[in-house]
C-alpha cells in the first residue's frame, strides 16, 4: 500500500478516435451525418463521409 497520494502527468502524443455509425438509423439520417461531415470538412470528415457514402451503397437500407 502507498503511503500517501501519488500524482502522474501525462503528455498526449497522439489521438486515434473511430467514428460508430449506427447501422439501425434510416438512411436518410446517415446520409445527413455523412453531408454535415463534407460541410465541415475538418481533418478526416471529408474521408470519414465518403467511407459511410460508400458504406450506404454496399449495406442498403435498414429494415426493421
Amino acid at each position: 500500500m502507498l503511503s500517501g497520494i501519488r500524482g502522474l502527468r501525462l503528455e498526449v502524443t497522439d489521438v486515434r478516435a473511430k467514428f460508430k455509425y449506427d447501422d439501425h438509423k434510416p438512411v436518410e439520417h446517415r446520409a445527413a451525418v455523412a453531408d454535415r461531415l463534407t460541410e465541415r470538412g475538418q481533418g478526416l470528415d471529408v474521408p470519414t463521409a465518403r467511407q459511410q457514402l460508400r458504406r450506404l451503397d454496399r449495406v442498403g437500407p435498414w429494415q426493421p
